[in-house]
């Protein structure tokens, strides 16, 4: 590369000032040299010190470290592409140790009994948009929900039902945990409130479940925290404000599932944002029936077990108490077994001994089950008369 002139005569007068073949000026340029790298090498020395002790100073270092490595665990397991596991930031990494791949969901709609009308209406307006957005995309009218609420007393499947729609769907499920969010660093859950949604347009279509939806989304109050009252605020702007696209649903496939047994004390804000809404009631007798079916399908019944009088004794129950009922039953006759077996340790020949379950262990199951319910609503009662 040949040098402009000028730069070529600087050079040729800097030499002749300059004799380098003088062991003066070789030794000024050698220690000046020497100085120079011992400059920069505590330069560099410096950084790499300051930034370990920032790395080993902060206390969440470690918690960060293990969620890292989790999520790269998840990614590869999800096999998400490379390019876009590289462009997720650290508060992303975070999030992600929240999702579950819909395909190890277990839970179906076979699985759910009695919500057969509920499953319908929930295909409709929430599976098919996430499906089939190009069908959707016409008319505002047909965009989907963003959000839904699910909402019933303790025990009747609004957990199932979230995990089915996620596996119907084929979408990602980021499982929310509020304590994903908050952070005492001032600023960072934001931040983190922020990754979540980012992380769920990286990843669409997307389902965020919040599970007791109440006790983060709760009507915002004088005496709230301010963080507490900042990230609400920031989590319904991204989910519904100002920057949101409405207007292509194949670019905003998020959908935001809650469930509560205390709907009354969400926001009124959170509520306008899930205008679907299912009420999921305690299982009436028809449903009942369709329970006792669906837990007793693979069971060994005796002939004089009458599902539809198991039905008609358990009113009032939930799906989550009918399932104990069931379990309690079904073990009376290992514990038999046990009591009574021999010496020998031959499982097969137990197995043989095993008999089917009974009516008789249901009434006892009944009982059981009966008895603790009323010892814990008496408890509760107690309670509240001493407050």
């Amino acid at each position: 590369m040949v040098l402009p002139s000028k730069l070529a005569q600087d050079l040729t007068e800097t030499s002749r000032v300059l004799n380098l073949k003088d062991p003066h000026v070789r030794s000024m340029l050698l220690s000046l040299g020497t100085r120079t790298l011992a400059l920069v090498g505590s330069m560099v020395f410096s950084y790499l010190l300051i930034r370990y002790a920032m790395k080993h100073l902060d206390p969440t270092h470690e918690e960060k470290k293990r969620q890292k490595e989790l999520a790269e665990m998840i990614s590869k397991k999800m096999n998400l592409p490379k390019a876009i596991v590289n462009n997720f930031n650290e508060y992303e990494m975070c999030v992600l140790a929240d999702l579950i791949n819909p395909v190890d969901i277990k839970v179906t709609w076979q699985d759910i009994g009695g919500l057969d009308e509920i499953i319908d209406n929930i295909r409709q307006t929430v599976i098919y948009p996430l499906q089939h957005p190009e069908l959707f995309s016409r008319s505002k009218l047909l965009t989907s929900p963003k959000g839904v609420l699910l909402y019933g007393p303790p025990g009747c499947g609004k957990t199932m039902l979230a995990k089915a729609i996620a596996r119907e769907a084929g979408a990602n499920f980021i499982n929310l945990q509020v304590t994903s969010l908050l952070d005492k660093w001032y600023g960072e859950s934001q931040k983190r409130t922020a990754a979540i949604f980012s992380l769920a347009r990286k990843l669409q279509p997307t389902i965020i479940f919040i599970d007791e939806i109440d006790s983060f989304m709760r009507t915002r109050q004088n005496d709230d925290h301010e963080c507490t009252r900042m990230v609400k605020t920031q989590f319904m702007t991204l989910w519904d404000g100002l920057e949101t696209d409405d207007g292509d649903p194949t670019l905003n496939r998020i959908l935001i599932i809650g469930a509560t047994n205390r709907a009354q004390d969400l926001d009124a804000a959170i509520l306008r944002r899930m205008p679907t809404r299912y009420h999921i009631q305690s299982p009436n007798i028809i449903q009942r029936v369709k329970i006792f079916e669906l837990i007793l399908s693979n069971e060994d019944l005796d002939t004089d077990v009458d599902l539809e009088e198991l039905a008609k004794q358990t009113s009032n129950y939930t799906g989550s108490d009918i399932n104990e009922i069931c379990r309690q039953a079904a073990m009376q006759r290992i514990v038999e077994l046990c009591n009574n077996r021999s010496t020998t340790n031959d499982n097969e020949e137990h197995l043989s001994q095993l008999r089917p379950i009974t009516r008789a262990d249901f009434l006892e199951a009944l009982r059981k089950v009966h008895d603790s319910h009323h010892q814990q609503q008496q408890h509760s009662f107690n309670r509240l008369t001493l407050d």
